[in-house]
């Protein structure tokens, strides 16, 4: 229960209407037990008049047309505050899971990369929906329905003690064990519940990876076993969720049961207690069997209240796990100011977390502000690590990186980032049009913009070829695409905000030569008096950079232009040679 405490912020944030809904439901339930009260009396004036107490007839129904109106009106009152208390209740139920989600989102988008390699995908999703909407469960229903048992059983039971103690008590007797019969049964359910959300997750994800590796499927010919597979995941969700039904099904037949006993001992006991003349008026049993019915659903709502709170609280440790993590990178810096783009690199060392490799070790280097940088060297090498330390998506494990002249830690580091241009190896491109794509670098930007980013990206004749041209819908991650025009769109996103550092990593490597040698032609003019750092495996890439570096193992082992290196015996004439032969 102490991960509960965390939602306590929510419930002081939004305590004013909370406070009105304890209000209006203290209400509710007042004007509900006028039913039973006025029920009651209008059988013990019927009594009256059969045993001759009263004799007028119209004096009866003078007495019962009243009875009625009040039972009418305090039965539509009650309904009106009933739909303002869930109204209450539930509005801010949503509030406060529209604050987490926002909460936890804007967490996930802190955190950094090293947290996203330890976690699935798919989890992070369910913390965010699932495990927020059993908290939700907790901040809505739950304390509505708290409030509701607490209010009615107080009131109720205090007015029934008043009138027959010794029937009270026995009426309640089968009311706790229906409380934790409901309690017993709702952790079987839950426990159920459990294995039927995972065994869907897993039938979900197969479905999801089969129709995501569909092609790669009918290749290898293995639809045969891939529908076995699904098959055998179909069957065993439909006996997971068969055998919850079979504990669902004991729920409402186990409270008729218990209803049913509660009115039978309150006809018999009271019946005794009438002809014994404990009790003077037969309404009273007619009042007291209406009162057993109106708390054997808050009594029931114990056992099902007790089972959200607690899958609530599983839910929100899970949570707190990620909303207790801390961003390995921190923006402590303050200083913002239009960068020129000299990026110098001193003695730096980076070890991944999660896999301890040391990507690069003590590693120097200067770029001059304006100037073309490329990186080659083999796969493992160090070259991305490089690029994503500028990017400060890390932060190095040893040494220090400057820019123009300043400690990078000392940027605001969104005011820093948004002067960066970024393209990765692995092009991720939205659901969304191939126009809104490209804007994603700069959402402001006009459809000449646009075009023009994809002109010099060389994407814009694939373009206006589609149906659609710049408002063609794409597929997941960009599928309707190629993978070099999903590349270029790439290119194009991060050069249409024109910023002061554009990192290119490997990002030409599904484009043909040719191709390539356009694209960083027009990159080079669009990228005047702009540092760029371009990761490359092809020496076309990188012949015409003011200065390459070549990785191996996280050193350098070669530095220089081209023609140094081309003239130098070593990995990079190597490497061109043999490209050259290639093609």
């Amino acid at each position: 229960m102490k991960e509960l405490k965390y939602v306590n912020k929510y419930f002081l944030k939004y305590k004013w209407l909370l406070i009105l809904g304890v209000i209006i439901t203290i209400g509710a339930r007042i004007f509900m037990l006028f039913t039973p009260r006025y029920v009651g009396e209008s059988t013990n004036v019927i009594e009256k008049y059969i045993d001759g107490t009263i004799t007028d007839a119209s004096e009866v129904k003078s007495e019962l047309l009243t009875y009625i109106l009040i039972i009418l009106g305090a039965s539509a009152l009650s309904a009106l505050l009933t739909f303002f208390m869930r109204q209450t209740f539930i509005v801010v139920s949503r509030r406060i899971e529209f604050d987490m989600k926002n909460e936890i989102y804007e967490q996930y988008q802190n955190l950094s990369l090293n947290f996203y390699k330890r976690n699935r995908t798919g989890d992070l999703m369910n913390r965010i929906s699932d495990d927020v909407s059993k908290v939700r469960m907790y901040t809505g229903p739950a304390l509505m329905y708290g409030v509701m048992t607490v209010t009615l059983f107080v009131v109720a039971v205090t007015y029934m003690l008043n009138i027959a103690p010794m029937l009270t008590l026995y009426a309640l007797v089968p009311l706790p064990v229906l409380s934790v019969a409901i309690y017993k049964l709702s952790v079987a359910i839950n426990k159920r519940s459990t294995i039927v959300q995972q065994v869907l997750s897993k039938l979900n994800t197969y479905t999801q990876e089969s129709f995501s590796g569909i092609a790669v499927i009918k290749s290898y010919g293995m639809e045969g076993l891939i529908n076995k597979d699904f098959k055998d995941l179909a069957i065993e969700s439909k006996d997971k969720n068969i055998n919850l039904v079979k504990v669902q099904a004991f729920f409402f037949p186990l409270m008729a049961l218990l209803i049913g006993i509660s009115n039978l001992i309150v006809v018999y006991v009271g019946g005794q207690q009438y002809i014994n003349g404990e009790i003077e008026n037969l309404g009273t049993i007619v009042e007291f069997l209406l009162y057993v019915n109106l708390l054997t659903w808050p009594v029931a709502s114990v056992g099902w209240i007790t089972s959200m709170v607690q899958q609530a609280a599983a839910s929100q440790k899970r949570i707190n796990d990620f909303l207790d993590e801390v961003p390995s990178i921190q923006n402590k810096g303050s200083l913002q100011k239009e960068l020129k783009g000299k990026i110098e690199f001193r003695n730096v060392s980076f070890t991944y977390e999660d896999t301890n490799i040391q990507a690069l070790k003590d590693i120097s280097f200067t770029i001059e502000a304006g100037k073309t940088f490329a990186i080659i060297g083999k796969t493992g090498s160090g070259k991305s690590t490089i690029l994503e330390l500028v990017g400060r998506l890390y932060d190095t494990s040893e040494g220090e990186i400057l820019i123009d002249n300043q400690p990078i830690t000392s940027y605001d580091l969104n005011f820093y980032r948004k002067q960066l241009g970024y393209v990765p190896q692995d092009a991720f491109l939205f659901s969304d049009s191939i126009r809104e794509n490209i804007k994603f670098g700069k959402a402001d930007a006009t459809d000449e913009e646009v075009i023009e980013a994809a002109k010099n990206a060389a994407v814009h004749k694939n373009i206006v070829g589609f149906h659609k041209q710049y408002d063609t819908i794409l597929g997941e991650r960009g599928i309707t695409l190629s993978g070099g025009q999903k590349q270029r769109v790439s290119i194009a996103r991060a050069i249409i905000k024109n910023p002061n550092i554009v990192l290119f990593d490997d990002c030409l490597s599904a484009v043909d030569t040719e191709t390539e040698e356009e694209i960083f032609a027009k990159l080079q003019e669009v990228s005047k008096e702009k540092t760029a750092l371009v990761v490359s495996h092809r020496v076309s890439s990188a012949k015409t950079a003011d200065k390459i570096i070549v990785l191996d193992d996280g050193k350098i082992l070669q530095e220089g232009t081209h023609e140094e290196l081309y003239n130098q015996f070593g990995y990079y004439k190597e490497l061109s040679l043999k490209q050259l032969t290639d093609e």
